[in-house]
């Protein structure tokens, strides 16, 4: 499905605002999919980016009267997005922090050697698929929470860094340069460890079994491989909305974006055909 104008969105915005419910019902459709996969890379499970996701849309729903278009409408929902991940505190791994040298430490000496197999006849090269996808994501959570935004609004997104600088508050120059120094840390971790994306000895398919253990992987639920993957084109629409108004010159693309779960979609569904539109006129 073909991506909005900034023109399109905003004249739903208008309709929703007026009491028009399939008016906004169109305008979470366009942007559900974009919400889910930020708060997925800044989360890193898919249960707490669902969760975080439904609280995002709900916010942007009941605050929608106070979109005033002096921004694209994405770039609005982005601020809202950022500032409700910034200060999340229900995910996982705000209660286990991670650090790169916690990861370092667990792939050269977990013991990977002495786990059975615990697969239950799950295929092997699928489940280390879905240990890669996992791996990669929850290796972010081994940044703060500022660094881990900044790194995923410029290296997956590619936000322009006047527009993403604003939306993190500091200067372009400051977010470039925080950026650069990020990458950069990312780059040798995975220059030295891992196997698939760099240099190192750390294989997805010899930790398949050790994941499992550590509940890391389910062979029972395998969100990453299950997931429905996104067309980078959609995404790119995204990319072109925001032009409109912010002028944008890099290139917007998504790292193997995924559809927001139907757990999502259905839980918003039931809110918009349960709710009073009043409360977005009024609110």
């Amino acid at each position: 499905m073909k991506k909005k104008t900034n023109e399109e969105l905003q004249a739903l915005v208008k309709e929703a605002t007026a009491g028009d419910k399939k008016a906004l019902e169109a305008l979470v459709a366009d942007v559900q999919d974009l919400v889910f996969n930020l708060s997925l890379r800044m989360l890193g499970t898919f249960a707490d980016a669902e969760d975080a996701a439904q609280d995002i849309l709900l916010k942007m729903i009941t605050h929608l009267s106070s979109f005033r278009g002096d921004s694209a409408f994405t770039t609005w929902v982005f601020r809202i997005a950022v500032n409700h991940l910034k200060n999340y505190k229900k995910h996982m791994f705000a209660h286990v922090p991670l650090s790169f040298e916690y990861y370092g430490d667990d792939i050269e000496n977990g013991n990977i050697q002495d786990v059975p197999d615990l697969t239950q006849n799950v295929d092997q090269n699928l489940l280390a698929e879905e240990l890669k996808a996992s791996c990669t994501n929850v290796m972010l959570q081994c940044l703060d929470t500022e660094s881990r935004c900044i790194f995923i609004l410029g290296t997956m997104f590619h936000l322009d860094s006047r527009i993403a600088g604003e939306l993190l508050e500091m200067t372009p120059e400051a977010y470039r340069q925080r950026l650069s120094r990020i990458r950069k840390k990312m780059a040798d971790f995975l220059g030295q460890y891992c196997g698939a994306y760099g240099n190192g000895s750390c294989s997805c398919k010899d930790r398949v079994n050790y994941a499992i253990q550590s509940h890391r992987i389910s062979p029972q639920q395998l969100d990453y491989t299950s997931a429905a993957e996104i067309p980078l084109e959609t995404m790119l629409d995204v990319k072109h909305a925001m032009e409109e108004i912010d002028d944008l010159s890099q290139d917007f693309s998504f790292c193997k974006p995924y559809q927001s779960p139907e757990r999502t979609r259905h839980l918003i569904q039931e809110f918009l055909e349960s709710t009073q539109l009043s409360i977005i006129k009024n609110s």
